[in-house]
């Protein structure tokens, strides 16, 4: 019997190496990976044109196929290509008044590609449940971030009622408009220009990010997950077994990268250009552990059921889903 050809939709993340390079198969498949423009560039072709039989999502936008029902086209496996801790993606102009985050409260502020992408569900949760400030507190202003762009249109532009919320006017991008105090701060997956270049006006809410979002860590044990993976629903129908075989696969690229890095310590980590690389990452083994990049539901239990929380709380889910619902049933036992 013939393998089964797989297209593949995943960005180049080094965890994915092995994938890409065919050091690591599926079993019983022959594989074709590509990438993209940019990581959002592999979800629009998913959800809009179903151009992959397997292909990294994220997390809010898989969610938001689920909402169509029987006629949800995919179905998520418990892998988590991307992972960021995300107090590091709010950022403030400087002559706002904004010093703390029970500050942002009455402010403007603006939001990156559509209401509730990856990076800002989880900010907006935090705001939340540690510093008491809610998403209906503020307006928000929808765009791009360095240059003009409408919401995404691949999946449903949603708010809740409760939430003020507008697009960027035409010919705005929100990272100039925050630098101008036309906005008061912007939650974003991508870094503004204007903070890469030293603006005096555009600063992060946490200057200290990386101390708060260790500390975060501590106290939650939380490692935000951004994006799953997920495979054409009608393929897993005419295909079984195909779930495991792929989430075998991701798990063993994952393992060869996780080995590499252990190994570097004999060396110094000499083939990174990073200076004391080692001495971070020895850091970061200490806090989080052997395997901080862990495939499988028990180990992500907490931090996925988080986000289906600030998910329905932020009115972007019509009910408060489970953790064993969105995900393939032959890999509930992960």
């Amino acid at each position: 019997m013939s393998n089964l050809e797989l297209s593949v939709g995943l960005w180049h993340y080094d965890h994915a190496r092995s994938l890409f390079d065919g050091t690591v198969a599926i079993e019983g498949a022959d594989a074709t990976f590509e990438s993209g423009r940019i990581v959002s560039d592999i979800f629009e072709n998913m959800v809009r044109n179903r151009k992959y039989d397997v292909s990294e999502l994220g997390l809010t936008f898989y969610l938001r196929t689920l909402e169509w029902g029987k006629e949800s086209p995919f179905v998520a496996i418990p892998v988590f290509p991307n992972r960021r801790f995300r107090h590091t993606a709010i950022y403030v102009n400087t002559n706002s008044g904004i010093t703390k985050p029970e500050d942002l409260a009455g402010k403007t502020i603006g939001e990156f590609a559509t209401y509730g992408h990856d990076a800002g569900i989880w900010p907006k949760g935090i705001l939340s449940d540690d510093y008491g400030v809610t998403p209906e507190q503020s307006k928000w202003v929808i765009g791009g971030v360095d240059w003009p762009m409408k919401p995404f249109d691949f999946i449903p532009f949603i708010h809740p009622d409760s939430v003020d919320v507008k697009l960027a006017p035409d010919g705005k991008g929100l990272g100039p408009m925050l630098e101008a105090g036309e906005i008061d701060a912007l939650i974003t997956a991508l870094v503004p220009r204007a903070f890469t270049d030293g603006s005096p006006n555009v600063a992060r809410l946490f200057p200290n990010a990386e101390e708060v979002e260790r500390e975060y860590f501590k106290r939650t044990g939380i490692y935000p997950i951004m994006h799953t993976v997920v495979i054409r629903r009608d393929l897993l129908d005419t295909h079984p077994g195909l779930a495991r075989r792929v989430f075998d696969a991701f798990c063993a690229s994952r393992d060869v990268e996780m080995a590499r890095l252990e190994h570097g310590l004999m060396d110094h980590h000499i083939d990174v250009t990073s200076p004391w690389f080692d001495h971070l990452y020895e850091r970061n083994r200490k806090l989080l552990g052997d395997n901080w990049w862990p495939y499988g539901i028990d180990a992500n239990r907490k931090n996925i059921d988080t986000f289906l929380r600030y998910t329905y709380e932020q009115g972007l889910s019509k009910r408060r889903l489970t953790v064993d619902e969105i995900f393939a049933p032959e890999l509930l036992d992960t």
